[in-house]
């Protein structure tokens, strides 16, 4: 295929032209830009495997451009289109909101499993909008919308591809045209999925279940889930269904944070030797700092990265002591974790209006004040699409030597949440910022403790992972130190946004 070919490397233009003879079968020309109905029954499912750096968001970005260019509808989960079931769609997943976001600032429509596990339901005048914005319908005549409106609701749509902004633009709420979500039913087409070393064997299977054909993106470098033994998803593929990228195209562009996250593949090096490369790194380019402690005002946005989970609780202690936040509230701007959804099957439509909005475990959320009724919070989802939400909180505040955590407020049932200014790093996978904290001295002692996973001792493992959460700048943290902050803590870097969407309307 010679155009990839001139843009790509060897490796890449190889793996491009495996994929797109995966995509042939399946009945996806990316040559002839043809396209014929899938085959039933026949399912098929490929791994793009390699390391940070080594082309695999600039190949899952290229492979998309291609199938659009084809005529391959794009699933985004926030609107499906009802039109002919024959037609070929692609969905582009990530684990985390955060991971889905890094994606989107490549310009690839990437939304998260669960946002797709769960399809919205508008309602049927808007729907008519929905419709007309994706090509499936005249411009529709609605009561209340203005030509106005609605012109502004195509040009917003034709830049961006959002069917709930394009709406929003137009004067409408979340609350207008969505009245609700829905398991989905059937299945979809080509599945996409990025950072799938994190998948556990559960998600493997819904993926499986959803998608006949199902290209994964991972990088066996990384931590596995929990529970797995060191094993990914894809390390029992084998042959022509595992592809592997080798060359790493970063590196040579000199960046030292993947220098020293690929220097972490050489067998005989110890703890000591790796830190001496840390700081001969920080002498020689201001993109790697070598800090004697962590910086309190940096844990607000970007999280301190610790193994230890003791670490990770006296680090929160230390940074809410540093803003003088009191023990029963929280303070606007304090960053948190999401812990879970904790309520009862019979408010299942609940928790789907939660994860559907991007409040799944995991993720990272900035709390910009209380809720209008007890136990509710005002919360901005990082990552998210729409990010400005409230919801019934439950924010459970750890402290060292304490096996219960302390409960400032909660409301009877809802979202739980811990602190977010240090996290582990296991938690971060997934997730990138522009500037990273490391805190070396938990990686020494993962070093000590000798431990090795799937063959790797497990303190290179925490090491790359950390690392590579670093897109501009590593902070490799040496001791138990807390730069004091400089100033307190703000929401206004956050934007004003649309208005909050009340996801539980009252508790029960």
């Amino acid at each position: 295929m010679g155009v990839p070919a001139l843009q790509f490397s060897e490796d890449q233009a190889e793996v491009f032209d495996s994929v797109a003879e995966m995509l042939r079968g399946a009945g996806v020309d990316l040559d002839d830009g043809l396209l014929t109905p899938a085959a039933e029954g026949k399912a098929r499912v490929m791994a793009v495997v390699g390391r940070a750096g080594s082309g695999k968001t600039m190949l899952l970005s290229r492979l998309f451009h291609a199938l659009e260019e084809a005529g391959v509808e794009i699933v985004s989960g926030d609107y499906e289109s009802r039109r002919k079931k024959d037609r070929r769609t692609l969905a582009i997943l990530a684990p985390t909101n955060k991971a889905a976001s890094v994606l989107r600032g490549h310009g690839v429509p990437a939304t998260t499993i669960h946002r797709i596990l769960y399809t919205p339901v508008y309602d049927p005048e808007y729907e008519k909008v929905a419709e007309w914005l994706a090509g499936g319908a005249e411009r529709p005549k609605i009561e209340g919308l203005t030509d106005a409106a609605l012109d502004r609701a195509y040009d917003f749509y034709q830049a961006q591809k959002s069917v709930p902004g394009a709406l929003a633009t137009a004067g409408l709420r979340g609350s207008d045209f969505i009245v609700g979500w829905k398991r989905r039913d059937d299945p979809l087409d080509i599945g996409f999925v990025d950072e799938a070393s994190m998948l556990d064997e559960k998600q493997f299977e819904d993926l499986q279940e959803i998608f006949p054909t199902l290209l994964l993106f991972g990088d066996p470098a990384q931590l596995a889930p929990v529970g797995q033994s060191g094993e990914m998803v894809f390390d029992r593929l084998e042959g022509p269904k595992k592809l592997e990228l080798g060359r790493i195209h970063r590196q040579a562009e000199g960046n030292p944070i993947l220098d020293l996250a690929h220097a972490l593949g050489d067998e005989g090096l110890g703890f000591e030797e790796f830190e001496r490369r840390v700081e001969a790194a920080a002498q020689d380019d201001d993109r790697v700092v070598v800090a004697p402690r962590v910086d309190a005002d940096m844990m607000a946005r970007s999280p301190v990265l610790v193994w230890r989970n003791v670490t990770r609780v006296r680090l929160i202690q230390a940074f809410r002591g540093a803003y003088g936040a009191p023990p029963d509230e929280l303070l606007p701007g304090e960053p948190l974790i999401c812990d879970g959804i904790e309520l009862p099957l019979k408010h299942r439509k609940r928790r789907i209006d939660l994860e559907a909005r991007g409040l799944i475990k995991g993720a990272q959320v900035i709390y910009l004040g209380p809720g209008r009724k007890p136990g509710f919070s005002r919360l901005h989802v990082v990552g998210a699409e729409e990010p400005q939400i409230s919801a019934a909180s439950i924010v459970k505040i750890e402290f060292p030597d304490q096996e219960e955590p302390f409960i400032p407020f909660a409301a009877r049932m809802g979202a739980a949440f811990l602190h977010g200014s240090a996290v582990t790093i296991h938690k971060a996978q997934g997730s990138q910022w522009p500037e990273v904290q490391v805190f070396a001295p938990d990686l020494w002692a993962a070093a000590q403790s000798g431990r090795v996973e799937a063959g790797l001792p497990l303190w290179k493992r925490l090491a790359y992972v950390a690392i590579t959460r670093a897109q501009e700048r590593l902070f490799w943290v040496t001791r138990y130190r807390l730069a004091r902050p400089q100033g307190e803590l703000s929401v206004a870097d956050l934007g004003s946004g649309p208005a909050p969407l009340a996801l539980a309307e009252e508790e029960t």
